[in-house]
């Protein structure tokens, strides 16, 4: 998943990623806000999961015998 990144005015830098709605978050750094947006996307992701809602992107990550 593409990760979007940009400087603030303030300095700060903002973080997210497109495909999952609500996944942005801001860092004082530039790795800190990748990271903090890695994580919640892939909270995101899992509570998705759990909820049984699917996700195109998973399809070929997991394989389940018939």
């Amino acid at each position: 998943m593409k990760v979007e990144i940009e400087r603030e005015e303030d300095g700060r830098w903002i973080a997210e990623v497109p495909e999952l709605p609500g996944a942005m978050v801001y860092g004082q750094t530039r790795e800190e806000a990748v990271s903090k947006v890695e994580a919640l996307a892939l909270r995101s992701i899992a509570d998705r999961l759990e909820n049984g809602e699917t996700i195109p992107e998973l399809d070929e990550l997991f394989a389940v015998p018939t």
